[in-house]
């Protein structure tokens, strides 16, 4: 795959592949081809690090970590670096060798997941070790890619869904639509060879992708088609779930449709409580008392297994606004009041929250919800239309967010440059780039808005996911996604987008956002359009992804 160019013939070629497997690993296939161990949802972790994986690297070829280190300068990732270290330096076998399957594989990250407790480490390594033993040069490549979800062979799940669809003569727009309700890609591609893509409904335990909100400029643009009320929401800053609830289980799933469960134990007995059978879509917010913590705080909380005493620190409250299932029914489809209507029956205390919300019918009501919603400490406020259906997995115009003030855009971190002064030991100077229909394309530089600790833990970060050292300059897998505002977007040929951003600042890291869930070029254009009155003209050639 990695070696073919063109969007069609790696469909093609994939597609031929995925034919020909049975269902178990068919869906093995789906995870690791998106550089996943487990597929999404799954609650497992391999919790093994590039330092972990480096020393048994190094130990598996009598090579020293600094040569493990020339090598992965001159090849910029860890996979790579692996199958270097293997052509020069071929590990012995192992004393019972077998080949690397699908299952064999599967079966050993089953074993990394589950070793837990004071020799975990030592346990993970050693799994790790007979894996790599063997493994040809190839093969630890990719084992490695997807060890650090690093895969990079220039296929997307977006081009994984076309695939599927070929290689079991299904509609492409039906396996899209069932990707939607299912974010498992190879449920999809099992439900695609059964023929039962037209069943797919949502359920609990498996997670879907989020509905979201458009960006306007001003409130008189939420009214301008329609007369009609909009609902109007507090805007959290806090961190978006979906929470599934059956009779046997309690699942909350994050922006990534990572299971987050343990990290908030003190909302699952008032979750429990809510309903016997349900899935609604909140926010999980810091909170003390009667108002919000910044998000800085509920930073601290993310990213790890159980809280411990950070529980007692930032406690945190769940904000739900939206109930897509409840008693078995499926409310998709339904109006957002009727949603609403069929939440106030809902069991809700001090931990567990429905969202505050009032009509509008006027920009200026807009605007004093939006005073209302910042004197509570909120960020802004969404306006909903009453009739929309919950879509997933779609950004539009039935749901808005206004954030006056400054503008924000989500970037992605497409290289670090070390700083000047106090900082010029540690990489605090980062550009970033949006999405372009053919790939990344940078929009702006920033080096402020961040703490000393955050950038220390980025500066770790970007050395050990360089893809090109350049001195000062390295650049970075497009992985690291920023919230950064400015004042005003420019016309400009510094950047790749054509675009500049005048003034911007880093607002916080979105350690809750995928890169694929950054802004667009189409978004910066229309931005652009709607604050200077005019379009941009069209730069000339072809526009070079950056960080791609």
């Amino acid at each position: 795959m990695a070696a073919i160019a063109g969007t069609q013939a790696k469909i093609d070629r994939l597609g031929r592949y995925l034919a020909t497997l049975e269902e178990a690993d068919l869906r093995r296939a789906c995870a690791y081809l998106t550089g996943a161990a487990f597929p999404a949802g799954d609650p497992r972790r391999l919790q093994v690090g590039w330092v972990a994986i480096a020393e048994v690297l190094t130990e598996i070829t009598g090579t020293t970590q600094e040569d493990l280190h020339r090598v992965y300068l001159a090849h910029g990732d860890l996979g790579a670096t692996a199958a270097a270290l293997f052509h020069e330096h071929p590990p012995a076998p192992s004393l019972f060798p077998r080949p690397l399957t699908l299952e064999a594989v599967d079966g050993a990250f089953g074993a990394i997941a589950a070793a837990q407790g004071p020799a975990s480490r030592r346990t993970k390594q050693s799994v790790l070790r007979s894996l790599l033993r063997d493994a040809a040069p190839l093969e630890a490549k990719f084992l490695v890619k997807i060890l650090t979800s690093d895969l990079r062979i220039g296929f997307r799940e977006g081009l994984l869904l076309p695939a599927i669809a070929q290689a079991f003569g299904r509609d492409a727009d039906a396996v899209r639509q069932a990707a939607l309700l299912v974010a498992d890609p190879g449920e999809v591609a099992a439900r695609a060879r059964a023929g039962t893509l037209d069943g797919v409904t949502l359920t609990s335990g498996s997670p879907f992708r989020f509905m979201l909100a458009g960006s306007i400029a001003t409130l008189d643009e939420a009214f301008a088609q329609d007369a009609a009320p909009l609902l109007v929401e507090d805007k959290y800053d806090g961190i978006r779930v979906q929470v599934h609830r059956n009779a046997g289980r309690l699942v909350i799933y994050s922006r990534t449709l990572d299971d987050v469960t343990r990290a908030y134990p003190e909302l699952q007995a008032p979750l429990e409580g809510l309903a016997r059978d349900y899935i609604l879509d909140g926010e999980i917010v810091a909170w003390r008392g009667d108002r919000p913590l910044p998000f800085g705080q509920l930073q601290r909380r993310l990213g790890r297994l159980t809280p411990g005493p950070l529980a007692q620190e930032i406690p945190v409250v769940l904000m739900a606004f939206d109930l897509l299932r409840l008693d078995g029914g499926e409310l998709l489809q339904h109006p957002l009041e009727a949603r609403r209507s069929a939440m106030t029956g809902l069991a809700w205390d001090e931990s567990v929250r429905l969202s505050r919300a009032a009509p509008a019918r006027t920009p200026a009501e807009a605007e004093a919800r939006f005073r209302e919603a910042r004197e509570a400490g909120h960020e802004g406020i969404v306006l909903k239309s009453p009739q929309s259906p919950y879509q997933p997995g779609r950004r539009g115009r039935l749901w808005l967010k206004w954030k006056p003030g400054l503008g924000t855009l989500d970037v992605v971190v497409v290289a670090a440059e070390y700083g000047h002064g106090k900082r010029a030991r540690v990489l605090s100077d980062y550009t970033f780039a949006v999405r372009a229909a053919q790939g990344l394309v940078t929009i702006g530089k920033a080096y402020s808005g961040l703490t000393d600790d955050e950038i220390a833990r980025l500066t770790a970060w970007f050395l050990a996911h360089t893809v090109e050292d350049l001195g000062r300059v390295r650049t970075v897998e497009p992985r690291i996604v920023l919230e950064v505002a400015f004042d005003k977007i420019m016309v400009s040929g510094r950047h790749t987008s054509g675009f500049a951003l005048r003034f911007p600042r880093i607002v916080r890291l979105r350690d809750d956002k995928p890169p694929e869930e950054i802004n667009t070029l189409d978004d910066v254009r229309e931005l652009y359009r709607k604050t200077s009155g005019a379009a941009p003209r069209e730069r000339r050639g072809k526009e070079r992804p950056s960080g791609a």
